[in-house]
């Protein structure tokens, strides 16, 4: 089987990804894909705000994605939504989200049109083997629709109007709930995804693995199991004091 490689909330941390990413033999120090055609990298989005370089992440993972299509896959997180929403609406409510969250004028002022193309169009889930992959720990996916491919359709029509700042601000606010697999049902509302949209275990960042087992970020060193194993999440909380954990899957 080949080798399954997942890592998110990047925020900016361009070396850091660099380094995990040397590690396991996936790329040069300088960013060239070294996994060969069997290796299988997925990115489960956040690569902007809150750190150093978030236009230096965008532009690594698409040159990965370039030098190796079949390979290297990305997902979208709230924080492209809040990047892509502040850059098409920079006097809106997007204005206060976005410097709440971490959001850096460096990032917007090194944006192009063919980071904004790229960021529109990335999808929201995707399955690989018995693992479904998001960014979010949420059931608001199926507000989009019943099955991936609806899923992502949905989103990316949406998108893909520049003008329409409800539903960019739509995206942005469904992709920051959270908890949705920790909580009371969480188990039940893990089986019930799985159950519609395929795959024996959820992917996922977004929400850091402290805050899920009640300890600080610099005590995190792997990611964590949880709703009887049927969820794996990989958010080692970088930008709070935490690792940018780069997970190998069995």
């Amino acid at each position: 089987m080949a080798p399954l490689f997942v890592v998110s909330d990047v925020h900016g941390y361009r070396n850091d990804l660099l380094e995990g990413l040397a590690e396991f033999g996936l790329t040069t120090e300088d960013g060239r894909w070294t996994g060969g055609a069997d290796a299988q990298l997925w990115v489960l989005g956040d690569l902007t705000d809150r750190g150093p370089d978030g236009i230096g992440v965008v532009d690594l993972v698409m040159s990965l994605q370039e030098q190796a299509p079949e390979q290297v896959h990305v997902l979208m997180g709230n924080h492209e939504a809040l990047t892509l929403g502040m850059a098409r609406f920079p006097e809106s409510k997007f204005a206060d989200s976005w410097i709440i969250n971490g959001g850096l004028a460096s990032d917007q002022i090194a944006l192009t049109d063919r980071h904004l193309d790229w960021l529109a169009g990335l999808p929201l889930l995707a399955r690989a083997g018995k693992h479904l992959f998001m960014h979010s720990d949420t059931t608001a996916y199926f507000e989009w629709g019943s099955s991936i491919d609806e899923i992502n359709e949905t989103v990316r029509r949406t998108l893909s109007a520049a003008d329409d700042l409800d539903g960019h601000w739509d995206v942005w606010a469904r992709l920051t709930s959270r908890y949705h697999f920790s909580r009371r049902k969480g188990t039940s509302a893990a089986r019930q995804m799985l159950e519609m949209l395929g795959g024996e275990r959820i992917v996922h960042g977004h929400s850091i693995i402290g805050t899920l087992i009640g300890r600080p970020s610099v005590e995190v060193t792997d990611p964590v199991a949880y709703a009887d194993g049927q969820v794996l999440a990989i958010d080692g909380g970088r930008y709070d004091g935490g690792p940018l954990l780069v997970v190998r899957l069995e």
